[in-house]
C-alpha cells in the first residue's frame, strides 16, 4: 500500500498545493468541495454534496461493515508569511493547521481504494467525510461534525478514521494509541451587573469591576478545589470588556472563556460550578447573566481501532516509528463522529516535521509541513480501511 501511495505523491502534493493557494474559512469551503467532488466523481465513487452546509461525501462499496474516513477542509483567518510557489493567494486566511493536506490525503487513499475495488471488490462500503468547519460554529453553535452528522453522514458506519498532521515529530513517525481524542468543549459568556458613576464617590456605585476581581478568583478556584485532580479539566476566561474612560466607574463587564474536560461527568461539574462562582456577584450587590454555548462531548480513541492502525504503522514503516499519544485538552470535533459509530474510532498524529530547522507551529503564520508526509498519511488509511473490512489486523 505505501509503495501504491508514493507512486501518487506528485498528484497528492498537486492536490494539496490546490487547495493550500486558496483557503477558505468554515461553512464557506466552495472552492475546495467542488474540487474534492470533481476528483471524486472522476474516481468513480457515487458523490453528495452540500452534507453539513458545505461538506462532501464519497461512497465506495457496499453492503457492510461501514468504514468511515473524515478529513478537514476549512482554513483559519490567518495571514500567510511564508514566501513559497504555493502561499495563500486570499489575504488574511490561510492553511494553518494542515487542513490542506488532510484533505489532499483522503483524496490519495480514496484513489488507492478505488483503484483497489476495480482489481477485487471491497468486502463492505467505505464512506469519504470531506468535512467543512472544524475550526469555528455557525451561528447556532454548531460544527461541521456536527452538521454532517446531523445530514446522515455516520448513518449506519461501524468505524472510522481520522489522522492530524503533527510537527511536534519528523515524517516516518506517527502518533497512535488508545486515548483522549479531544476534550469537551464549553463556551461561556458573563455578564456582570453593577452600578455605574463616577469614579471618585465609588460608594455610591456598585463596581463591576471590582465584582470582577473576586469572581475571577471564584472561578479559578473551581478546579483546584471542586474537581476531582484525578480528572483532567480547565477553565479557562479569555476575554473581558468593561469601561471606556478614566474617571467612570462602568455599569457591567462582560467576560468569555471556556470549559475543557475529559468525561461527562466532570463537565457538568464545571458547568454548574461555574454558576455558582458568579453568585459572588449577588452576594457583593451585583447581578450577573450567563450563557453556555455547548460544544462537542470528550471523545476518546476506540482500543481495537487504535491498535488496528498502530499494525498498520508497525507493518508499513516499524514499529519504532509509533509514537505514544501525549495528554491534553484541545477540542477536535472529529469526537462527533466517533461517538456516533457502532465500534467507535481513531485519530493518528502524522509526523511532518522535516526533522531539520523550524518545526513550523499550528495556528502560526509561517505553518508549514514537509510533503513528504503526504503519501505515508495516505497509505495508512487506505491499509487500515482495507485491513477493517476484511477482518484482520496484520499483514
Amino acid at each position: 500500500m505505501l509503495d501504491r501511495a508514493q507512486a501518487i505523491k506528485d498528484q497528492l502534493v498537486k492536490w494539496r498545493r490546490a487547495i493550500h493557494q486558496y483557503p477558505e474559512v468554515g461553512f464557506a469551503e466552495t472552492r475546495t468541495a467542488a474540487l474534492v467532488a470533481d476528483e471524486l466523481r472522476q474516481m468513480g465513487l457515487r458523490v453528495e454534496t452540500g452534507v453539513g452546509k458545505t461538506g462532501v461525501v464519497g461512497h465506495l462499496g457496499s453492503g457492510s461493515p461501514v468504514v468511515a474516513i473524515r478529513a478537514d477542509m476549512d482554513a483559519l483567518p490567518i495571514h500567510e508569511t511564508n514566501a513559497v510557489p504555493y502561499a495563500s493567494c486570499v489575504p488574511g486566511v490561510m492553511h494553518a493547521c494542515g487542513h490542506d493536506s488532510h484533505t489532499a490525503m483522503l483524496l490519495g487513499a480514496a484513489r488507492l481504494l478505488s483503484d483497489l475495488n476495480r482489481e477485487s471488490p471491497l468486502l463492505g462500503q467505505v464512506r469519504f467525510l470531506f468535512q467543512p468547519s472544524e475550526e469555528m460554529a455557525d451561528d447556532d453553535g454548531k460544527s461541521g461534525a456536527m452538521r454532517m452528522t446531523e445530514d446522515g453522514a455516520m448513518k449506519g458506519v461501524d468505524i472510522v478514521f481520522a489522522q492530524h498532521i503533527n510537527n511536534e515529530y519528523p515524517v516516518g513517525d506517527v502518533v497512535s494509541g488508545a486515548g483522549l481524542i479531544s476534550a469537551a468543549e464549553d463556551s461561556f459568556r458573563i455578564k456582570l451587573i453593577g452600578k455605574g458613576g463616577h469614579a471618585a464617590y465609588p460608594h455610591r456605585t456598585v463596581d463591576p469591576i471590582f465584582i470582577m476581581s473576586q469572581v475571577l478568583n471564584a472561578i479559578q478556584g473551581i478546579v483546584a478545589r471542586k474537581s476531582d485532580p484525578t480528572k483532567p479539566a480547565v477553565i479557562s476566561v479569555c476575554s473581558v470588556h468593561g469601561g471606556a474612560a478614566t474617571n467612570v466607574i462602568p455599569d457591567s463587564v462582560e467576560l468569555s472563556g471556556t470549559c475543557r474536560s475529559a468525561d461527562a461527568e466532570t463537565r457538568q461539574l464545571l458547568l454548574t460550578e461555574l454558576d455558582k462562582a458568579l453568585g459572588v456577584a449577588r452576594a457583593l450587590g451585583g447581578d450577573y447573566e450567563l450563557q453556555i454555548m455547548p460544544g462537542q462531548p470528550a471523545a476518546h480513541d476506540t482500543s481495537a481501532a487504535a491498535e488496528l492502525v498502530s499494525q498498520v504503522v508497525a507493518d508499513l514503516l516499524g514499529a519504532g516509528h509509533i509514537q505514544p499519544p501525549k495528554s491534553g485538552l484541545g477540542a477536535e470535533d472529529f469526537g462527533v463522529f466517533v461517538n456516533e459509530a457502532r465500534q467507535g474510532g481513531t485519530m493518528f498524529g502524522l509526523g511532518a516535521w522535516s526533522g531539520q530547522g523550524e518545526k513550523r507551529r499550528a495556528h502560526s503564520p509561517t505553518f508549514d509541513i514537509d510533503e513528504r508526509a503526504l503519501p505515508i498519511g495516505a497509505a495508512i488509511l487506505a491499509e487500515a480501511t482495507v485491513r477493517y473490512l476484511r477482518g484482520r489486523t496484520s499483514a
